[in-house]
């Protein structure tokens, strides 16, 4: 299967940004925060309720979390926007107009047994969006997560959980950190080197989430998204889904598991742990393989962030392979001329320019290497 890493990125660039969370996944993270949710408004901010997994997620939940609202808005580009009530297989149009595309809200207060079985499940939650209490909302503007009437819903909100798009993911998390929200939301792990989310996660005002820490998710994506020729499916009734790795969930609520400790087997030798040229670090290639007798800095995958635990290491830095973030703030010394010589003489591999603050080493053999992304770390002790 190709690498979708690229499907992100091409989702990215082209706005195909709708990805649609698989309930599993959501019901999976979510078990971790359940005591987070009692009284508190939830808001999902890019999710049409009649389609979206969160909103389906959170009004079946509604009365099993104690939440006080649910507040759910659509996006007018959306390709999903006054079709089908396809969560709960009704072939009703929402609305007056399917041509008119309009973005609404729904919010919910309370989910009742309406159906008197006895249990509160998605047939009741079907019942009461076909009700008065249930009935949605148009919205004034554009449904965008960045305007005015959405930005008021957000105040409103205790917590927001959702998908956001993939290409807006910064703007996203800015937001959210302006208006000082708690929230659990979905991007990719290289977002954790973005100079404009690392420094949250250097502070401890953000996270990894608990359930996913490798391998790819598979997403359902619209009839009209363009699918390549590996990584997707269509199942037996035409719907298309799509792989995606590096998958992982972001949030600022806390929960028990991120403070566990992580065992460490190894012991330090120094011939094991090359050491940077031009910062005082030693290079560990994989989590598993920090050192559990050295305290000084080193320099791990992005990964370490899934074992991350705050009482345990302390963050001190980022260096992307291309110098762009972190070296600056944390004393990378520049590559400089000599040392792309040397490199090159050495065999080592890529476009190095003397201005570059990447993180260099030479292996156990001699040979000139450089790092990819590394999150610069220290032991608590």
């Amino acid at each position: 299967m190709a690498n979708n890493n690229k499907a992100l990125s091409a989702a990215g660039q082209a706005k195909k940004d709708e990805f649609y969370t698989q309930l599993v996944d959501i019901e999976n993270e979510l078990r971790h925060y359940k005591e987070h949710f009692k009284g508190k408004v939830v808001f999902c901010n890019c999710d049409d309720p009649y389609e979206s997994n969160f909103f389906k997620y959170f009004a079946i939940n509604f009365n099993h979390l104690g939440l006080k609202k649910l507040i759910c808005t659509c996006y007018a580009g959306s390709p999903v926007v006054y079709t089908q009530l396809s969560l709960f297989g009704d072939e009703e149009v929402i609305g007056e107009e399917p041509s008119d595309k309009k973005p609404y809200k729904i919010e919910i207060t309370h989910v009742d047994d309406l159906n008197g079985d006895g249990a509160v499940d998605l047939t009741d939650v079907e019942l009461l969006l076909r009700s008065v209490d249930g009935k949605p909302t148009l919205l004034n503007g554009d449904g965008d997560f960045r305007s005015a009437e959405c930005i008021e819903l957000l105040k409103e909100a205790d917590i927001v959980v959702t998908n956001p798009p993939f290409s807006l993911f910064r703007e996203y998390m800015a937001q959210l950190v302006k208006y000082e929200k708690q929230f659990l939301i979905i991007g990719n792990v290289n977002a954790v080197t973005y100079k404009e989310v690392f420094p949250l996660f250097k502070e401890n005002r953000l996270w990894l989430g608990a359930s996913i820490h490798s391998g790819d998710r598979e997403f359902r994506v619209p009839d009209s998204y363009p699918l390549q020729a590996a990584g997707y499916r269509i199942d037996d009734n035409g719907i298309k889904y799509i792989r995606v790795k590096g998958v992982r969930w972001f949030t600022n609520l806390d929960y028990s598991e991120r403070h566990e400790v992580l065992v460490l087997y190894r012991s330090y030798i120094p011939d094991e742990y090359p050491h940077y040229a031009n910062y005082d670090a030693v290079d560990v290639g994989k989590t598993a393989d920090i050192p559990c007798d050295y305290f000084g800095a080193m320099g791990v995958p992005v990964t370490f962030m899934d074992k991350f635990n705050p009482d345990q290491f302390e963050i001190i830095g980022c260096a992307d392979y291309t110098g762009k973030y972190g070296s600056d703030d944390i004393g990378i010394s520049r590559i400089g001329e000599k040392w792309i010589a040397k490199y090159r003489e050495q065999g080592g591999r890529g476009h190095y320019t003397a201005n570059m603050t990447s993180l260099v080493y030479y292996d156990t053999a001699g040979k000139a290497c450089n790092t990819f992304k590394r999150i610069l770390i220290r032991r608590k002790k």
